[in-house]
């Protein structure tokens, strides 16, 4: 079972990238906000690793953090929520928005991932909510004005990636018009990025 990898960042792709150790290159699939903090290609980077084995394959899911990790081994634990819906839902809510979300049971906040439906989110809220307190940060309440939800930054990848840019040739952009235009509305930065990458 592999449970880390360090090694080169060979490739990023919109839902997976591609790990070189030591000459062998392993496909990890992760979560967008898990392939935005990866180095840039072919920098040196730490995964942890949630291994899946199956009949006919075995599968490599990467995490940037043990936090991440942790949610995705118990989201997946609930019917209807496969790894893909898994990786999805911490592509749109990091460890402390589903600590909010499950707290607060807010079902839209669950429905903005991919692949989750207003039935699924229920079945999420219903079967989670009492393990939060369990989870990293879930002892800690979280304030009530705080925003439930993904920064700008990953939501622009999201929306990028969602419109066929691959994260290698968005990112640089991204990264470019947040350090130019601090505090920009999220329509602000995607107009400013699709702009740039139009060119």
């Amino acid at each position: 079972m592999i449970g880390q990898l360090t090694g080169f960042v060979g490739q990023v792709e919109a839902d997976r990238c591609l790990i070189d150790v030591n000459g062998v290159g392993y496909v990890v699939s992760a979560s967008t906000r898990t392939l935005s903090v990866l180095p840039t290609p072919p920098e040196t980077a730490r995964v942890l690793v949630e291994t899946v084995v199956r009949e006919d394959a075995i599968q490599l899911f990467g995490f940037a953090t043990g936090e991440e990790r942790e949610w995705f081994r118990l989201l997946t634990t609930v019917q209807g929520v496969g790894a893909k819906v898994a990786l999805a839902i911490l592509s749109v809510c990091s460890p402390g928005d589903l600590v909010m979300i499950l707290s607060a049971g807010d079902k839209t906040g669950l429905t903005r991932a991919q692949g989750v439906g207003a039935r699924l989110a229920e079945r999420i809220l219903t079967e989670l909510r009492s393990k939060v307190a369990k989870m990293p940060g879930g002892a800690v309440s979280a304030p009530v004005s705080a925003p439930v939800g993904a920064s700008v930054e990953t939501d622009a990848l999201l929306a990028l990636a969602g419109l066929g840019f691959r994260r290698a040739e968005a990112w640089p952009v991204l990264s470019r018009v947040l350090a130019e235009h601090d505090g920009a509305s999220l329509d602000a930065v995607i107009r400013l990025a699709l702009k740039d990458l139009a060119r």
